[in-house]
């Protein structure tokens, strides 16, 4: 088992925070795109819930890791379906990883800033915060689609710091997605955390050569007013 990682806080200044799997369970997610959006499609196109999931992912595949890829109105375009109103319908599996509103706490009594940096489109950074209640927890809530770059691109840290100025030698990253964690580190960033278990329903997932975070609650930050002071 990978040892849990150990985070030298008196280095850290920053927190920034990817929002699916990572703060939040990709399990609804998951359930959206691979079994209720194609389930929705079927029934608007008269076939069966298989090959709706064919369709799709040959069609996700095609965007994957573009801003496109994360936009709800690219897909309600795309598919002549409300994305946004089929979200609503399953919105009762968003919920909360365990230990986040502990870390975001911690962070935010330590005097470090809590950002969560998303590539999620707008409509769905809305809904997820209305359902979770985070963003009072957090100093900032940034979505890629401001910027106008996916964070898998490495120009999206530049664009960030003009936004959000942070020295990336003092900054944390937690993130799910290998890819953006490999951009956030060719831009600087020195401290990533890849997500272990984003999905809870599913299993852990390989975090190649970045350190494996496996719970909230093995990184609490101590109150020792490093952050801003």
């Amino acid at each position: 088992m990978t040892a849990k990682p150990m985070i030298d806080w008196e280095k850290i200044r920053t927190v920034l925070l990817d929002m699916d799997g990572t703060l939040l369970d990709l399990h609804f997610d998951n359930h959206f795109w691979q079994e209720h959006l194609p389930q929705r499609y079927a029934e608007k196109h008269g076939i069966g819930p298989n090959e709706a999931r064919t369709r799709l992912h040959s069609r996700f595949e095609a965007m994957q890791g573009t801003l496109d890829w994360y936009c709800v109105d690219y897909w309600s375009r795309e598919l002549d379906l409300d994305i946004t109103l089929l979200k609503l319908e399953v919105a009762h599996l968003i919920a909360i990883h365990p230990h986040v509103t502990d870390f975001l706490d911690a962070v935010r009594a330590s005097r470090r800033r809590a950002v969560l940096v998303t590539n999620a489109h707008h409509k769905s950074l809305e809904l997820k915060m209305r359902c979770t209640r985070l963003g009072a927890r957090l100093d900032a809530v940034i979505s890629a689609h401001t910027i106008g770059i996916p964070k898998e691109n490495p120009a999206f840290w530049r664009h960030l710091q003009r936004i959000e100025p942070f020295d990336p030698a003092h900054t944390l990253l937690i993130d799910d997605n290998l890819a953006v964690l490999a951009s956030a580190r060719a831009c600087g960033i020195a401290h990533l955390l890849a997500v272990r278990s984003p999905d809870s329903r599913a299993g852990p997932k390989l975090t190649g050569d970045f350190p494996a975070l496996h719970g909230f609650r093995d990184i609490l930050p101590p109150l020792d007013g490093a952050g801003k002071g």
